[in-house]
This record gives structure tokens, sequence and C-alpha cells, in this order.
């Protein structure tokens, strides 16, 4: 319970610790009840609102402790509470007023926030969710799924009416008060259906407390009831509302100019469709990765393939050039890459493809993975001296991506490096993958969405965020906060489901070693992703000797990067790995003859991992 949000804070921590006490906690339920069974008696004096304000800020004061059922009912009831316990503490009308006015806002904004999300998601516009919900353990209703199955038409009816009646809620304050009767009997028949049927009894009672402040409210002021009402609480609202539109623009403008500037040290080059990719180098002197001091001169724009000086000669130490995964950045890689560049003689290059990042996509035609497989090709040819041999190294969509373009870069490749990577026919063979891949579209549809609306100033910092190097905290989140990101996540998407799903099974012997370094969920939780893995691993040759699969363990699909010690331990297996191929000297030509043919071994993949690529 200590992990909690709500919990970090040590003043918060000691309250919550003296309320966990088992004395503690009995008397303020007791209390609790007694309160609530006064708070049913007939009157209406100002202990009414001591009331109101000790059952909310009990509500509070127990979060910490009781987990189960703080959701949507504790959080409307605990406002009305608040807010009209104060309301009733009160001696000034206009603060009286105003109490009312913000529950009544806050009951348009539950209401069109809600339906306005379920319009987004394609569920309720095929009205396939209703009967969806209706076939869960937890909400669901056998004879209410039956109904809608008998009678589609009637449950889309249902559904499209929910949408309506949400979305458009706050045209109660329209037309003087002549729809708030309708309005609210359907919201208040809507939550005691969902109460019977769904058991979500309390959601009854709450919502529906919400509904006098906005009869209140909706009435006209010329009705003696509401006689000198004071409604300056919308034009402060509407001020509010309008200095946050303001700020989102602005913050928004702010990251994505972050954004598309990119690290003080990096630079540009031009791939043959036109893509302007933005990279970053380091090694060779021992300069920080992305923020000192890096080799070579930006590539021009519009001269594709005019090759950079890297470093202070060609060296025999190969490039580890970095490829990241569907909708992620290339500072994910800023463990593995630090390490290289502090504590080996291994250059890195590390770069955002079009669309992520600082790299803008140029080319107007349909994407498709082969896209990207050119864009490598060429960054690799252009910012690299010909004699220069490079290890590509890519995490989950990367690792596909360097496997496409190991063919086209024979002459110069060491070798290739996976990191959790994907497989092209893991939508096909995995069911895992095949049902996460749905909820993967999903989520970056709506996220892309949502951002281009400005939302991005709501977007809250993802845990996994913090665990970086501290230098690359702020650049990350102001990419995960830029529409962009999404997009071109979507973008990629959408061309590789339909890549992978069309993928005829073979994976093609490659022309150097390969090393697999896989994170312990995914192998742990999926029983066909080690045998994918394995495959992969055969495709190379002396896999037995300088190459096949490792596993991280504890790791996951993300922290195998984002974690020091998992992110180390692969950079220590990554180091490994290029000693041995430099030790066995592999002819490049050697192929084994059974690469291909995957041996089975049965264990699992994360459940999450299709969609642990999008975070």
């Amino acid at each position: 319970m200590k992990k909690s949000p709500e919990s970090t804070n040590p003043v918060i921590r000691k309250i919550s610790n003296a309320v966990a006490h088992r004395e503690v906690t009995l008397a303020l339920h007791a209390a609790r009840a007694a309160v609530g069974v006064g708070m049913l008696l007939p009157g209406n004096s100002r202990w009414r609102g001591a009331g109101s304000l000790f059952l909310g800020g009990t509500t509070c004061l127990l979060a910490a402790r009781h987990r189960y059922g703080t959701d949507g009912s504790d959080q409307v009831a605990t406002l009305v509470q608040g807010a009209t316990g104060l309301a009733r503490l009160s001696r000034s009308t206009q603060t009286q007023d105003a109490l009312l006015w913000y529950v009544a806002l806050q009951a348009n904004l539950s209401y069109a926030a809600s339906g306005w999300v379920k319009l987004l998601g394609e569920r309720w516009r095929d009205a396939s969710a209703l009967p969806g919900v209706m076939r869960t353990r937890t909400y669901g209703s056998e004879k209410i799924y039956r109904l809608t199955q008998r009678h589609p038409k009637t449950s889309k009816y249902v559904q499209h009416g929910v949408l309506a009646l949400e979305c458009l809620f706050p045209l109660v304050h329209l037309a003087g008060g002549r729809l708030t009767r309708p309005v609210l009997a359907s919201a208040a028949s809507f939550h005691v259906a969902n109460g019977f049927i769904m058991g979500l009894g309390r959601f009854m009672t709450a919502f529906p407390s919400m509904h006098p402040m906005v009869a209140y409210t909706t009435t006209p002021a010329s009705h003696p009831a509401v006689a000198g009402r004071d409604d300056r609480a919308v034009k402060a609202a509407g001020l509010l509302l309008a200095a946050g539109v303001a700020a989102s623009a602005a913050l928004a403008a702010q990251r994505r100019s972050t954004v598309l500037e990119g690290w003080p040290t990096s630079r540009r080059f031009v791939t043959r469709h036109g893509n302007e990719l933005l990279y970053e180098t380091g090694g060779d002197t021992g300069d920080t990765f992305g923020t000192s001091a890096t080799f070579g001169t930006p590539g021009t724009p519009g001269t594709p393939g005019t090759p950079d000086t890297f470093g202070t000669g060609h060296g025999e130490e190969p490039v580890l050039v970095f490829a990241a995964g569907l909708a992620s950045t290339s500072e994910h890689f800023a463990w593995i890459t630090e390490r290289f560049v502090n504590e080996t003689d291994h250059p890195v290059v590390s770069y955002a493809r079009a669309g992520y990042g600082g790299s803008l996509r140029r080319t107007t035609a349909p994407y498709e993975l082969v896209e990207s497989v050119d864009d490598l090709e060429d960054l690799v040819r252009g910012v690299l001296p010909a004699g220069r041999k490079v290890v590509l190294v890519g995490h989950s969509l990367g690792g596909e991506i360097i496997r496409r373009a190991a063919d086209r870069l024979s002459d110069r490749l060491a070798g290739l490096v996976y990191l959790d990577p994907a497989h092209p026919a893991e939508l096909q063979r995995s069911e895992r993958q095949s049902e996460g891949s749905k909820a993967l579209s999903e989520t970056i549809a709506q996220a892309s969405r949502y951002l281009r609306l400005g939302s991005g100033i709501l977007m809250s910092r993802p845990e996994w965020l913090d665990r970086l190097p501290k230098e690359y905290r702020q650049r990350v989140f102001a990419q995960y906060t830029d529409a962009r990101l999404w997009t071109a996540g979507k973008r990629e998407w959408e061309a590789v489901e339909k890549d992978f799903r069309a993928f005829d099974g073979t994976i093609a012997p490659l022309p150097v070693p390969g090393l697999i370094i896989a994170a312990q969920q995914t192998v742990d939780q999926d029983p066909e992703q080690l045998l994918l893995y394995n495959e992969l691993s055969h495709a190379h040759p002396g896999h037995g000797e300088t190459g096949g699969i490792e596993v991280v363990e504890g790791s996951d699909h993300d922290s195998l990067l984002t974690n020091a010690a998992h992110a180390h331990r692969a950079a220590d297996l990554i180091a490994a790995f290029l000693a041995e191929v430099a030790a066995a000297r592999v002819p490049a030509a050697r192929v084994p003859a059974d690469a291909g043919q995957g041996e089975p071994q049965d264990q699992p993949q994360d459940a999450a991992r299709t969609e642990g690529t999008v975070r």
C-alpha cells in the first residue's frame, strides 16, 4: 500500500499508517455508519454540512488502505459530499451558488467525456460493446446478452442512445430548462439499469446525487425558485478552460520544438526516399553519448550516400547501430549506448526512424516496412566510411528491420543483435500476440487521435521513464506527449500487421552471426515465442558458437532497456558476443545446413509484449 501514488508524500504516509491501525479503522467505519444514518434523517441544519465533509474526508483517509471500490462512484460521492458540505457551512449565497455550479459542471464533464471516449471506440460505433460487456463474468448478464443476440437492432439503438445521451448531456442547459426532466430521467434510468444488470449499485446512487445541482443550474434565472442565483461561475469556468487550452497549445508547441531540434550534437542525413533522419554518434574518444561532442559532419540534405568521417580513422572495432522498436525512441538505448561509449572501443550510432523524434518523413508514398529498411541501409552507407564494419542492434520491431537489412549490408556487417525482437510469424503462431495486436492497434490510434487534439498536457508521466538516465527523461517525455510519435507508430503498425499476417513462414539464412537477447517475462508467458526465437537463431551461421539465445532474468519487454541492471546485463552479453565473433572470425558465406529449422523448446513470451512495444 505504501507504493500507491497517494502514499508517496511522507505526511500522507504517516496519516495512512495511523489510520491503518485496526482500532482506528474500525472506529472510522463505525463513525461513518452513524453519520450516514444521521444524514438520512430529515432536517436542514448546518450539521449536515459537517456530516458531508466528514464522509468525504474519511473516504480519502481510508483510500490508501481500502483499494477495493475506489472507482468512479467513490470519486463522485466524495466530490458531491465535499461541495455540498462546504455550501451548507457557508453563509454566502455567492459561494453556495459557485459550489453548486461546480458540481453541475462536473456532471456535464463526466457524462460528456465518457460519451465522447466511447464514440471514438469502434466497438461502440458498430454496436458490439454491449454484447461484449454482457458476456463477461464481472459485469455481464447472460439473460441480457441473449436478448442482444435475438434483437440486434434494439441492442444497437440502445447503445447509440446511450452514446447520444452522454455526448449531448451538456445540451441540458439549453432550451430554458425544458430538457432538464427528460435528460435527467434518462440518465437516472441508465444508472438504475446498470445497478441491476451490471451490479453497479453504488453508481445508481452516486451519479444521480449530482442531478439536483444540474436541475438547479438549468432552471431559468427568471424562475422564483432560483431568484438571485449567481451564475458567474460559468464565466469563470469558461476563462479557466480557455487558459487551459492556451497553456496546452503552448506546451505542445514547446515540446514539438524540443523533439524536432534533437540533441545539440544531433546531425541529419537524407535517404533515397527523401526522408531526413536525425542521428547521434559517440565513441572513439569516450565522450558521453548524446550529450557531448560527437564525430563526423552532418549529412547534407539532398545528397544521400555521401560518407561522413566517423571518428579519427577506420579503426578495427565495428560500429554499433541501434534501431528502436515500434512507437519507441532512440533514447531507450541510453543505458546500453552510454556503457559502450564510456567503457569500450566500440563507436555507436543511434537514430530515429522517419516520423519519430526529429526525423522527418518527406516521402508521400504509402508506408511499407521496406522503406525503413532502405533508410537504415542508406544511413549505414552514407554516414560510415566504406571500410568500417557494423553490428546492427534492434529492439522489438527494430529487430525485424535489421534482419531484413542484413542481406543488403552483408559486405559491411559483423553481426546482428536482437533485443527481444519481433518475429514475422508471431501474429500467425502466437495466440497472445494475435490477440494483443487488436488492443495495440486501438491504443496507438487513440493516443494519436487524443494528442492531435492537444491533450498532451494531461498525459501522465509513465513510471518506466524515470528509470532512464536522468539527462534523457525530459526529452523522451516530450516525444511521448507529441502526436508525431504515435502517428508514426500507427502508420508503421498498420503496415507491419499486414506484412506479418501475410508472412510465408520461412526465415531465410542470414550471412552473419547473430545473438538474441530475450526478456525473461517474454519467454515465460508465451509457449510459442522461444520457438520463434530459436528459428531466428538457427538462421545465423555459427549460432552454437558465437550467437544463440540469452535470457535476461527478471526483465520484461521494456525493462530490458529501461532498467539499468537489465540493460547493463544486455550490454555485457553484447560485448561478449562481439568478442566471440572477433575471435571466431566466422566466414560470412558459411551458413549451416539446418539454418532456419528451429528446434522445439517449450518456453513462453510476455503476455503484453505486443502491447509493450507502444510504451
